[in-house]
């Protein structure tokens, strides 16, 4: 018998081109844009190792795991690193930016997370891209967490290398991704005698087989069933409108925020400044004595299926992370994540009001 989802006919270069078509409109950017047959960590590592490599002076900015992550394989691509850390619960300004490329001037190559999901912190990218231009680097942008919660305007802010991934504020399939390349940033690659050819990490194959033949015929056969999911989560983008997208993750960010405050039992935003807050995800700190792990543990007996984590490796005692993205974008979602929460912590023997948290959440979702 016949199935909708395995019986599909072949997915033409066309169509594979078309949906690239879409990604790029959704960033409003004239670049090449490839879409990447897998995880974001696929385009993300292959855009280091292809534009990075011995002689590349690279500003590492770590406002989170990924960063760290980064630097990590741009000093395995050979590459002269100066780290740039600020702590998880704030944001990196310009300025320090600007810092540290007069401490560095040689710095050709910069890194940044746009909003790390993982500490719920985001970065002012546009400023930030300011300072880059004025340096004359090559900026690299990881923005698979914010696409679709905050703008992203690879054109606008100077980015040549703009990395998006569907599976968070898109609502869109998880193995499946994009990249967004300048001109300069193909140039740096195929200078660079290090980047990966002949490799499923190569961007250069793809630029050679695929765009340059006028995208025509597909290198390999593509992840039909992803790419037609990442057609349809933005196609339902553009029916809803993106800013009605982003509105909608701003204001359970905000809701979110203030429902733990109101809250009560000790719970306090992690990211302190509400300006550094990532609408995508919001974190939060647990009170002195209580483990972020257990807390969360406890609140997912009760309703297992809510979108909250306990925070990696050693943020594990002391950090929350709610996650209102995509299908999890709503208010009812936020207030089942607090209302469970809240039980966890009077079990604790804390003392917590639901019920202004509920208000709470009303006052920025109605």
């Amino acid at each position: 018998m016949t199935h909708p989802l395995l019986d599909l006919p072949p997915l033409t270069a066309a169509r594979f081109a078309a949906i690239e078509d879409r990604v790029a409109r959704l960033l409003d950017t004239r670049q090449d844009v490839l879409i990447t047959q897998g995880e974001a960590l696929l385009p993300l590592e292959g855009a280091i190792r292809a534009a990075a490599g011995p002689g590349t002076v690279a500003l590492n900015v770590i406002t989170g795991p990924y960063g760290q992550t980064f630097g990590d394989w741009l000093r395995d691509s050979g590459a002269t690193v100066h780290d740039l850390a600020v702590p998880f619960d704030s944001a990196v300004t310009a300025d320090q930016v600007r810092a540290a490329f007069a401490e560095h001037p040689e710095i050709d190559f910069v890194s940044l997370v746009h909003a790390e999901a993982a500490t719920g912190n985001t970065n002012p990218v546009a400023e930030i891209g300011e300072a880059v231009r004025e340096q004359g680097a090559l900026f690299y942008l990881d923005a698979v967490a914010s696409v679709g919660a905050e703008p992203v305007l690879p054109d606008a802010w100077g980015v040549d290398l703009c990395v998006i991934g569907a599976q968070k504020a898109m609502g869109g399939p998880a193995g499946v991704s994009a990249i967004s390349v300048s001109e300069r940033a193909w140039e740096r690659m195929a200078a660079n005698p290090d980047a990966p050819r002949h490799s499923y990490l190569s961007l250069l194959d793809w630029k050679e087989r695929w765009i340059d033949g006028g995208r025509k015929a597909l290198p390999h056969a593509p992840a039909q069933l992803e790419m037609l999911a990442l057609d349809a989560c933005v196609e339902r983008i553009e029916a809803d409108g993106l800013d009605t997208v982003m509105a909608r993750h701003r204001d359970l960010a905000r809701a979110t925020r203030a429902g733990a405050l109101a809250l009560g039992g000790g719970l306090e935003p992690y990211v302190r400044e509400e300006r550094d807050a990532a609408p995508v995800a919001t974190t939060l700190r647990v009170p002195a004595g209580t483990v972020a792990s257990e807390l969360v543990a406890r609140a997912l007996e009760s309703d297992p299926g809510l979108p909250l984590a306990a925070g990696g490796g050693a943020l594990a005692r002391e950090m929350i992370r709610v996650n209102h993205y995509g299908p999890d974008a709503t208010p009812q979602v936020v207030r089942r994540t607090l209302a469970a929460l809240g039980a966890a912590l009077a079990g604790q023997g804390l003392t917590v009001d639901p019920a202004a948290a509920s208000a709470a959440v009303d006052e920025f979702t109605r």
